[in-house]
């Protein structure tokens, strides 16, 4: 699936199945939500943080989904073009970082 078909994917769903968008404020706090559970995963996978009993079920890959699910709604409620984003964000990057990480003593 290209992003946009996921975009348009997910605009179907919405219209379908979800009724409409909430509101742009209402799904920046449920991405923040979803990023957290995303985070709490991460700190006790990879981090310091043991799990709870509570959170043996988890999926990251799931909670990876909802992430790009929300951040997907934001998108088509504001209009932008993902894809297009993506690669004016990577052209950006490869100006201003060409030779960053490379000369960067930390990373080698």
């Amino acid at each position: 699936m290209t992003i946009e078909q996921a975009q348009e994917s997910v605009d179907n769903w919405i219209k379908t199945t979800g009724v409409r968008y909430f509101n742009e404020l209402t799904n920046t706090a449920i991405l923040m939500e979803e990023v957290g559970e995303v985070a709490r995963i991460m700190s006790r996978k990879y981090g310091e943080q043991s799990f709870k009993k509570s959170d043996e079920e988890v999926n990251l890959a799931d909670e990876m989904a909802d992430v790009l699910f929300v951040l997907i709604c934001l998108a088509n409620q504001t209009g932008i073009d993902l894809n297009e984003a993506l690669i004016k964000n990577l052209e950006k990057k490869s100006i201003r970082d060409a030779d960053r990480h490379k000369n960067n003593e930390k990373l080698k």
